[in-house]
């Protein structure tokens, strides 16, 4: 199982990918110096462009069966590591 800092930077670097950057994007202090599980992700804040900017890759992303389909297998791949 990846660690919460990995799951963190691949999600840093996936948005890069599409030109989002969340400047406070990060682990949550509080549940990352617990015993819990699973840290919570911190995804901070951002500016108003940096906002309408993630709505509009949201937005252009193709939602389908084929989108959910692959939701479902990679919920399927995580869950039986």
């Amino acid at each position: 199982m990846r660690s919460t800092e990995e799951i963190v930077q691949s999600l840093r670097d996936a948005l890069a990918g599409v030109g989002v950057v969340l400047p406070s994007l990060g682990v949550d202090p509080v549940t990352g110096a617990s015993d819990e599980p699973f840290a919570l992700v911190d995804l901070g804040r951002c500016n108003v462009r940096t906002a309408e900017h993630l709505t509009d890759v949201l937005r252009s992303l193709p939602v389908g069966e084929t989108l959910r389909a692959r939701v479902r297998q990679v919920n399927r791949e995580v869950k039986s590591r």
